[in-house]
């Protein structure tokens, strides 16, 4: 029992951590950027240009760009950065509870599961159904952070219909002082 202490304090360890919550802060921002993104272009693109310049290229686009590389603190960058941030001037045992307070989340593990399953899955359909009508990279780009956006959407759906996922008990493991 000591030596997971031993190995709990331990700098790798500590990265290891940082890293979790590093992956998850990018997920999670990825994510809600690729909700906000369509609604919020389309929004700017017809007060701004009017309807004549819109179109799905620039949608799809806009959305995949918007999703990893917007410049806001939801995106890719932001949220990775952010959890840098705060796990690598966080003390080991913060981290590390952190990253077990994630572990056991079932319902994020849940809309993570929804949201890779929407991108991989629209990632095919949005080629499929708008072939001519964008660039090849747009449309499978573009269709996975739709696809994304729409998994985020139908694992909160099922939470509000009365379907929550499961909760579990987080263990409590003592860490050293």
């Amino acid at each position: 029992m000591t030596d997971n202490f031993a190995v709990a304090a331990t700098p790798q360890a500590h990265a290891a951590d940082t890293e979790f919550l590093v992956r998850r802060g990018m997920t999670k921002g990825y994510q809600i950027a690729s909700l906000i993104t369509p609604p919020l272009y389309t929004i700017i693109a017809f007060s701004r240009y009017g309807r004549s310049h819109f179109s799905i290229n620039r949608l799809l686009r806009a959305t995949w760009v918007g999703g990893s590389a917007g410049e806001c603190r939801l995106c890719i960058v932001g949220g990775g950065a952010f959890e840098y941030v705060r796990s690598a001037y966080s003390t080991e045992n913060k981290v590390r509870r952190r990253r077990i307070q994630a572990a056991y989340d079932t319902a994020s593990i849940r809309a993570d599961d929804h949201a890779t399953i929407g991108g991989v899955l629209f990632a095919v359909l949005i080629p499929a159904i708008l072939w001519k009508r964008a660039n090849v990279a747009n449309l499978i780009l573009g269709g996975a952070s739709i696809g994304s956006a729409v998994g985020l959407l139908a694992h909160h759906a099922r939470t509000v219909s009365g379907d929550p996922a499961p909760t579990y008990q987080i263990p409590e493991i003592p860490l050293p002082p």
